[in-house]
């Protein structure tokens, strides 16, 4: 059994499709599957904002949202990472994490230092999806300075599956890790 802090096999293959994308945003751009309350899937596209360990990634949104509503109501999700450089798709599944107050405090603080000003700017629009106002506020940039806004978001996965679909032979590559299988690879029929 591998040590709970060693990198599963999956990892260093999504960091090396990654690359191959090179400064593309489609680099860090996942999409997000949730459930709505009503039962119908809904789908985002989402930044990737870096690895919490072997298996957790964070993500940010705007706590307005649907889909912080929707994760409350059903943490499970299903994520895809299509890299058309690398001619890959890695699915992850798993669920968002409920973090201890202090740790959520500390890692929300930490991911607001890291974001540009303009990038900060986001979290101080009006809510996401209502009707537009004429008179709207959208300000260009937010200080680093003080706490994040309460809109501020971070969403921790937990993975618990990794499928990784290769598009560059015939037939096509398609493998599966699974965390309660201690990530061993699987092959599946593409």
């Amino acid at each position: 059994m591998a040590p709970a802090d060693a990198l599963p096999p999956w990892r260093p293959l999504l960091r090396g499709a990654r690359e191959r994308e090179g400064r593309s945003p489609l680099a860090r751009w996942l999409q997000l599957a949730t459930i709505a309350a009503d039962g119908t899937p809904r789908v985002r596209t989402l930044v990737f904002r870096g690895w919490s360990g072997p298996a957790a990634l964070d993500l940010l949104s705007d706590a307005r949202s649907a889909k912080v509503t929707e994760l409350i109501g059903q943490p499970a999700v299903e994520l895809c990472w299509l890299l058309p450089r690398a001619r890959c798709q890695f699915r992850l599944r798993g669920s968002v994490l409920a973090l201890p107050p202090l740790q959520l405090d500390q890692e929300r603080s930490r991911h607001w230092r890291q974001l540009t000003p303009s990038g900060r700017a986001l979290w101080g629009w009006p809510p996401p999806g209502e009707p537009l106002q004429d008179d709207g506020c959208f300000p260009a940039t937010l200080a680093a300075d003080g706490p994040p806004p309460h809109t501020f978001a971070l969403l921790r996965i937990d993975l618990t599956q990794v499928e990784l679909l290769e598009l560059t032979d015939h037939p096509h590559s398609r493998r599966r890790w699974r965390a309660a299988a201690d990530w061993a690879e699987e092959r599946l029929n593409p």
